[in-house]
């Protein structure tokens, strides 16, 4: 079999990269027999139509990552990233989710989450250089919720 060439790009595509997540995906589920990733994803946007604030993430085996939460600098501080966090708790709760994890950094908004019951469980120093990369956690609890 020939050795496939490496190309070294700064700007894959989004398909490129669904593809890869898409076989990661495969693997995992085929590794744990845990086949029940779903989306998540809440979007707040203006009178215009426009995105001011998103968290997109993923529920899977009992879990809900947390990928990506932004708002606005101009809608910060309105309750918009906390309403966000509870809209993505509720749906976890309703797909059966014990826990919610995501990464931020240390410049981020780690006081923010630990306000909404998150706790830092690892805390990885110099990044970037001169911060931390967190990983949070909350728990929900092991009650599974009825989704009929």
């Amino acid at each position: 079999m020939a050795t496939p060439e490496l190309v070294m790009r700064t700007d894959p595509t989004p398909a490129e990269i669904d593809f890869l997540e898409n076989r990661l995906y495969e693997f995992n589920s085929q590794a744990t027999g845990i086949v029940d990733a779903l989306g998540l994803a809440v979007f707040g946007r203006d009178t215009q139509g426009e995105v001011v604030a998103g968290l997109c993430g993923h529920t899977w085996g009992g879990c809900c990552e947390i990928r990506q939460v932004w708002v606005h600098e101009k809608h910060r501080g309105h309750g918009i990233g906390r309403r966000l966090l509870e809209l993505a708790e509720t749906e976890a709760r309703r797909r059966g989710c014990f826990q919610i994890v995501l990464a931020t950094h240390s410049f981020q908004a780690p006081e923010f989450y630990r306000k909404l019951g998150f706790e830092i469980v690892h805390s990885l120093p110099d990044y970037p250089q001169g911060h931390q990369h967190l990983h949070l956690r909350k728990v929900l609890g092991r009650e599974r919720v009825s989704t009929g």
